[in-house]
C-alpha cells in the first residue's frame, strides 16, 4: 500500500472514531477540572520561559520530581540569557540531582543561547522550531502551543499508551512517525482548550491510566475506552 493509500486508510479510520473522540475529551476536560494536578508551570501566568523550559526539564522524569525542583531552577535561571550565559560545569553540577544532567545541560544552555540572540521570540515555522538546539518533536509541539497558540498535542509515550488502550493499537514502533497516533492526538486536542486536553491527558497516564496496573473501574473515559470494554467483558465459558 502507498503513503497516500495508507494515510487514506488512517483518516478513514479516525472518522469511524469521531463521535468518541468528541466525548472522550469532554469526559477528560470535566474530570481535569476536579481532578487535575497542580505544577509551577500550569499556573495561568507562567511566562513562555517557564512553559518550555520546563518541558525541556520533564523529559523522561516524572512531573513531580521536577516540581520540587523548579523553583529553585528559576531561581537561578529565571530568563534565556541566565541559561545563555552558564558554563557547562555550572549547569550540569545544578541538574545532576534529577539526572540526564549532561544531556539537559546542553539542551538548556544551546537554547538559551539561541533564545537569547533571538531576543526571546520563538520562530513560528515548526521547522524552524525543530531545527533549534534541543528541540525535538515533543517540544516543539509545546513551544507551537505555548507560544504562539496552535493546537498540538504533547504526544509522548504515556499520551501513546492512553490514545492506543481507547482508541486501538498504532502500526509503527516509533510514535513520531506513525500516522494514526499523530492524527488521532491531534483531533483530540483540537479544541478551545488544548492545554487542558494535553494535561489532562498526562495526568490521566500517571495516576489512572498506568502502564502496569490500570484503575479502570474508576477512569473517567471507561466508556469510551476500547481496552476498558474488554477488561469488563466476561470470559466466553467452555461448551
Amino acid at each position: 500500500m502507498g503513503a497516500d493509500r495508507r494515510l487514506s486508510a488512517v483518516k478513514a479510520r479516525l472518522s469511524r472514531h469521531a463521535g468518541r473522540v468528541s466525548a472522550t475529551r469532554r469526559s477528560l476536560l470535566a474530570w481535569f477540572r476536579r481532578r487535575g494536578r497542580e505544577f509551577p508551570w500550569r499556573d495561568p501566568a507562567a511566562s513562555q520561559y517557564v512553559l518550555v523550559s520546563s518541558e525541556l526539564l520533564l523529559q523522561r522524569t516524572r512531573a513531580e520530581t521536577i516540581a520540587g525542583f523548579f523553583p529553585r531552577f528559576l531561581a537561578r535561571f529565571p530568563s534565556w540569557e541566565h541559561l545563555a550565559n552558564a558554563t557547562d560545569s555550572q549547569m550540569q553540577a545544578f541538574l545532576e540531582p534529577i539526572g540526564l544532567w549532561r544531556r539537559r545541560a546542553a539542551a538548556l544552555r544551546g537554547l538559551g543561547k539561541e533564545m537569547q540572540s533571538r531576543e526571546g521570540c520563538f520562530p513560528k515555522s515548526r521547522v524552524e522550531i525543530e531545527s533549534l538546539p534541543g528541540i525535538g518533536q515533543y517540544v516543539a509541539s509545546a513551544v507551537m502551543m505555548f507560544c504562539h497558540g496552535v493546537s498540538e498535542p504533547l504526544l509522548d509515550v504515556n499520551m501513546a499508551r492512553v490514545l492506543e488502550r481507547v482508541f486501538g493499537s498504532r502500526k509503527l514502533a516509533d510514535i513520531r512517525y506513525d500516522p494514526w497516533l499523530q492524527l488521532l492526538a491531534r483531533a483530540l486536542v483540537r479544541s478551545r482548550r488544548p492545554r487542558q486536553v494535553n494535561w489532562a491527558v498526562l495526568d490521566l497516564a500517571a495516576t489512572i491510566c498506568t502502564m502496569k496496573h490500570p484503575r479502570c473501574p474508576i477512569c473517567p473515559i471507561k466508556e469510551t475506552c476500547l481496552y476498558a470494554k474488554r477488561r469488563r467483558s466476561p470470559l466466553p465459558t467452555a461448551s
